[in-house]
């Protein structure tokens, strides 16, 4: 599966559009996690706990992007787009959504990858 934010893949040709697919994932930031954070806010610096949980809601939401690809057959997922938002009471709940367009490319199957959301490892 290969993955883009661009409208196309270099060297690569679309032979059709299979459809926008979508991930999704919200995430819960418990109050430890709040107090930790806001110890951050006081000292200044990046706070990993919030980043951590950034991470995995991201992940999440690609890991389910790529699910939905591979089930209409798709060689790669053109155009996405990744949203962030906060929800709930006190805006304690952490929402991503990754969508983009599903395409099935011409020539042959591009190599299996083995990074995260499909990316080659290098």
């Amino acid at each position: 599966m290969i993955f883009s934010t661009t409208s196309g893949i270099e060297g690569r040709e679309v032979d059709r559009y299979l459809g926008i697919v979508f991930g999704d994932a919200v995430l819960g930031v418990n109050v430890f996690k709040d107090f930790l954070g806001g110890l951050r806010d006081i000292v200044g610096g990046r706070s990993g706990t919030y980043e951590r949980e950034l991470a995995t809601a991201r992940d999440t939401a690609m890991a389910a992007l790529t699910e939905q690809a591979r089930a209409v057959g798709a060689d790669a997922v053109i155009g996405i787009d990744i949203d962030y938002e906060v929800l709930g009471s006190n805006n304690g709940m952490l929402m991503v959504s990754a969508s983009g367009t599903a395409v099935a490319l011409k020539g042959a199957a591009p190599q299996a990858a083995s990074g995260p959301w499909g990316a080659p490892r290098g």
